[in-house]
């Protein structure tokens, strides 16, 4: 006769998107980085916190909300020269493995979908932090993850040649998200 399994301490969470960013990082005209973000973020955690092996996550990001500080910029983004918002309004992000390393970070590796194209790629993990109760009752939890993609794998391969030699906007781009979960 088998006994019942433990307990579980799987619990699910919802991203909260008005405290949770995705942002990036690209080289300008090869001499600065410009910055941006994006600001509709959802998804959800199944964090198993015994086990953080058995954990999920699935975001989604509403390219249409775009943010570099410059409307021109952005407009030229959403075009079909970049992201091409009206074909391709989302990315999205499922985690296919969560590893613990011996260090004790969280690395979540999975396939990211840009402008159509799906990559596997890894997101090195700070968090989740404990479990803290907002004002008003609810549960919430917070993490940061890091990954660099190169934006030609995605078939963003728009630039333009500078005089000075190099050229317009650089290959790889480093994205952040800072994420902010209520528990469901």
């Amino acid at each position: 006769m088998s006994t019942p399994a433990a307990s579980s301490a799987t619990t699910t969470w919802n991203i909260d998107p008005v405290h949770s960013i995705a942002e990036f990082r690209v080289k300008h005209m090869m001499i600065s980085n410009v910055r941006g973000q994006f600001t509709g973020v959802t998804g959800t955690l199944t964090y198993d916190e015994s086990n953080p092996g058995d954990s999920q996550v699935e975001a989604t990001i509403d390219v249409s909300t775009i943010d570099t500080r410059d409307a021109q910029r952005d407009t030229h983004l959403k075009s079909p020269d970049f992201f091409d918002v009206e074909k391709f309004p989302t990315f999205s992000f499922r985690s296919s493995r969560v590893t613990r390393t011996a260090g004790g970070d969280i690395v979540v590796s999975g396939p990211l979908t840009i402008h159509g194209v799906t990559k596997e790629v890894e997101f090195q993990v700070e968090g989740p932090t404990p479990p803290v109760k907002d004002p008003w009752g609810n549960t919430r939890i917070g993490l940061s993850a890091k990954t660099t993609i190169d934006r030609g794998d995605y078939g963003l391969t728009f630039n333009a040649a500078l005089e000075t030699g190099g050229v317009l906007v650089g290959e790889k781009v480093a994205i952040t998200l800072e994420l902010e979960f209520v528990k469901a």
